[in-house]
C-alpha cells in the first residue's frame, strides 16, 4: 500500500530545476581534458498521486563504471587531455527517425545559393518585450553552409580556456576539503560511515568555462534493499522506504512512518559539515545559508581565491533502474546498444532535492540523479572510439556545448533575475544539447572545421525547444524540464528573443562584460 501523502512544509521561492552531477573517482587533476529528438507537444501530465512503483532486483556490477581510474589517452587538441568510462563503440546504424522532421545527411550545396544558410541580417537593438516574434525555424541538423560575415567561435573559445596556474591552485583546495570532510564522516561510527566521494560537475567532464571557481563535490551513500514509492506519477521524485526495517541501523533516526525522510538527512548531514569546516586548517572557508530546494551544502573558499563547492548527499542503490526510466537514455543509435546496456547496469542515485506541491515543497521525498552516467557519455562522445584522440578526427561536440553553456552564461548575466531568466541552468542547456548527440550521431556531423553550422544547430534546436514549451528529460521521457509548472511561459518568450537577436546577429554578448 503506497503511504500516505505527505504534507508539505516549506514554501519554494525559485523553481526546482533537474540535477547533475557526473562523477570521477581519485583526487582533482591539476590540467582537466577536453572532451534527441525534435520536442515535441508538451505532454498532459497527471498530477495524482498513483500506484506505487518499486524498484527491481540487483544487477551486477558493469564493466563499465564510470568511477573507475582514468585511462589516459591523448587528443589531437591538447596534450594533457584526458579520456574516462566507457569506451564508445563504432557503430553503423542509421540515426533515429524525429517526430515531423528529418534528419538530413551532409549537404554539399554550394555557398552562393540562396537556399544555403539563413543570412544574418543586423537588427538596430535586442528585443525588450516578452513578445514571442517570429517562429524559429525547424532543426535542420545536418551540415549547413556558413553565412556571410560571420562571428568567430574559435576565439570566443580560447577565452573560455582555464588558466593552467588557476586549475592546480584550486585543485589543491578543493581535493584537501573534499579529502577531510570523507575522513570525518567516516572516522567514527555515525549515520554517514560508509560514504564514498565522487567529485562531480562540469569540471569533471571538462566543459567547464571561464574559471575554476565552481566545483560539486557528491558524498554517496549505498542503501541496499530499498523500495521506491513513486511520488504523484512526477517519474522523477520518490519516497524511499527499507524492504526490512533496519532497527539498530544508523539511518532508523530519519525514518518518517517508515519512509526515509530526505529532509531530516540533509539537516544532519549539513550539521556535521557545518561543524568540521572550523576544523580545516590553512583554508578559509564558510557555509552559505541554505537555497530553498537546493539538494546541496554550499561551501564557499574565500582564500586563495573565491571558490564554490557544492556538497551533496547522494543514497546510491544497485538495484535496477525505475521503470520511469525505460525509455530513456537514447544512445543506441549514436553510442551503441551495447554501451546502453552497460550504462544501465551502473548504480543510480537519489538526492534530496523535493518534489513541489503547488507553491510548496514535499520534503520527504528523493529526486533521481544521472550525473555518473552523463559523465560517461560525455567522456566517450563519439561514435567511433577514436573520436578526438590523437589518431582520430576531432570532433566539435564539447565545443559547442560550451559555447551554449557560456551564451546562456552571459545572457543571465545581462539581464539578472528579469524576466525570470534565474529559473534557467546549464541542466538545461546540456540536455538539449544530449538530444541534438542523439538526432546527429555521426562523427562526420561534427567535424571541428564545422563548429559554426553545429553550434548554430545546437542553438536552433534550443529555441525550438523554448517555443514549444518542451524539454524532454534525456533519462525520464515523462519528465518536461520547459512545463509551465517548472518555468512560465513569459520566461521562455524572453529567452527565446534573445537568444533569436544574439543569432541573427552574431552572438554580440559574448564579447559584453
Amino acid at each position: 500500500m503506497a503511504p500516505p501523502r505527505r504534507k508539505a512544509t516549506r514554501k519554494v521561492s525559485e523553481t526546482a530545476s533537474g540535477v547533475s552531477a557526473p562523477c570521477v573517482e581519485g583526487g582533482l587533476s591539476a590540467e582537466p581534458s577536453e572532451s534527441a529528438a525534435v520536442p515535441e507537444a508538451p505532454r498532459p501530465g497527471a498530477r495524482r498521486c498513483g500506484a506505487a512503483g518499486a524498484s527491481g532486483s540487483r544487477r551486477e556490477k558493469s564493466r563499465l563504471d564510470p568511477r573507475e581510474k582514468p585511462q589516459v589517452r591523448a587528443r589531437a587538441a591538447r596534450a594533457e587531455d584526458q579520456a574516462e568510462g566507457p569506451a564508445a563503440p563504432t557503430a553503423d546504424a542509421e540515426p533515429p527517425a524525429a517526430p515531423g522532421h528529418s534528419l538530413p545527411r551532409a549537404s554539399t550545396r554550394s555557398r552562393g545559393t540562396a537556399s544555403s544558410a539563413r543570412a544574418r541580417r543586423p537588427q538596430s537593438g535586442p528585443p525588450e518585450g516578452p513578445g514571442l516574434g517570429p517562429r524559429a525555424p525547424s532543426p535542420h541538423l545536418g551540415r549547413r553552409e556558413e553565412a556571410p560575415g560571420a562571428w568567430k567561435p574559435r576565439a570566443v573559445l580560447e577565452k573560455l580556456k582555464l588558466s593552467r596556474q588557476e586549475i592546480s591552485v584550486a585543485a589543491e583546495v578543493v581535493n584537501r576539503l573534499g579529502d577531510h570532510l570523507l575522513r570525518r564522516l567516516n572516522s567514527r561510527e555515525s549515520e554517514f560511515k560508509g560514504v564514498d566521494l565522487l567529485r562531480t560537475g562540469s569540471y569533471y567532464e571538462r566543459v567547464k568555462i571561464s574559471a575554476p571557481n565552481e566545483f560539486d563535490l557528491m558524498f554517496t551513500l549505498e542503501v541496499p534493499r530499498i523500495q521506491l514509492e513513486e511520488y504523484c506519477n512526477s517519474s522523477a521524485h520518490y519516497f524511499v522506504k527499507f524492504k526490512r526495517n533496519p532497527k539498530g541501523s544508523p539511518l532508523d533516526q530519519f525514518l518518517e512512518g517508515g519512509i526515509l525522510s530526505a529532509s531530516k538527512m540533509l539537516f544532519k548531514f549539513r550539521k556535521i559539515i557545518k561543524e568540521e569546516i572550523k576544523h580545516i586548517e590553512d583554508t578559509d572557508v564558510i557555509m552559505e545559508r541554505k537555497k530553498r530546494g537546493s539538494p546541496a551544502v554550499t561551501l564557499l573558499i574565500r582564500k586563495p581565491r573565491e571558490i564554490s563547492v557544492d556538497i551533496i548527499l547522494a543514497l546510491e542503490s544497485k538495484s535496477s533502474w525505475p521503470a520511469s526510466t525505460q525509455k530513456g537514455l537514447p544512445i543506441s543509435n549514436w553510442l551503441g546498444t551495447k554501451v546502453k546496456d552497460n550504462l544501465k547496469r551502473q548504480p543510480f542515485y537519489l538526492v534530496p532535492k523535493h518534489a513541489k506541491e503547488g507553491s510548496l515543497f514535499q520534503e520527504e521525498t528523493w529526486r533521481l540523479s544521472f550525473s555518473h552516467i552523463e559523465k560517461a557519455i560525455l567522456t566517450n562522445h563519439g561514435q567511433t572510439k577514436t573520436c578526438c584522440e590523437t589518431e582520430g578526427v576531432k570532433c566539435c561536440r564539447k565545443e559547442c556545448l560550451k559555447l551554449m553553456k557560456y551564451l546562456l552564461e552571459q545572457l543571465k548575466k545581462k539581464f539578472g533575475k528579469q524576466r525570470g531568466l534565474d529559473k534557467f541552468c546549464s541542466y538545461h542547456v546540456k540536455t538539449a544539447f544530449l538530444h541534438v548527440c542523439t538526432q546527429n550521431p555521426h562523427d562526420s556531423w561534427w567535424l571541428y572545421k564545422d563548429l559554426e553550422l553545429c553550434f548554430d544547430n545546437c542553438v536552433t534546436y534550443f529555441l525550438q525547444c523554448l517555443k514549444t514549451e518542451h524539454l524532454e528529460h534525456y533519462f525520464i521521457p515523462d519528465v518536461n524540464l520547459f512545463s509551465r509548472d517548472e518555468i512560465g511561459k513569459p520566461s521562455k518568450e524572453f529567452l527565446s528573443k534573445q537568444i533569436e537577436y544574439e543569432q541573427n546577429n552574431g552572438f554580440p554578448v559574448f564579447d559584453e562584460f
